[in-house]
């Protein structure tokens, strides 16, 4: 069961998908409805990222090593599109004391 998602989170990519590059971008199809998505470089660079279980916190922190960006925007803006990937059922969150 999916936890609740917050910067101690730990995201990983949902097993009903499959995705694939397109150059610098990212498509994905979700097995469970069929529908397509498709990811810009900063989120293909995301996706790559939670291929494995990685914490949003050190998600945030190599989003910050590799690009110009405040840390609270980072933060805002990366909780958002794993919102929006986890409402869509192409992730999984899980509490950091999953035991």
């Amino acid at each position: 069961m999916n936890a609740r998602l917050s910067i101690n989170s730990i995201v990983s990519v949902a097993p009903e998908q499959l995705s694939c590059a397109l150059g610098d971008e990212s498509a994905i199809l979700n097995l469970k409805n069929t529908v397509y998505y498709g990811l810009d470089p900063v989120a293909t660079r995301i996706w790559n990222l939670i291929q494995q279980p990685i914490s949003v916190r050190e998600l945030k922190g190599r989003l910050m090593d590799e690009y110009d960006v405040d840390a609270d925007q980072c933060e805002s803006d990366l909780l958002s599109l794993l919102e929006t990937l986890l409402n869509e059922g192409l992730i999984l969150v899980e509490s950091p004391d999953r035991a």
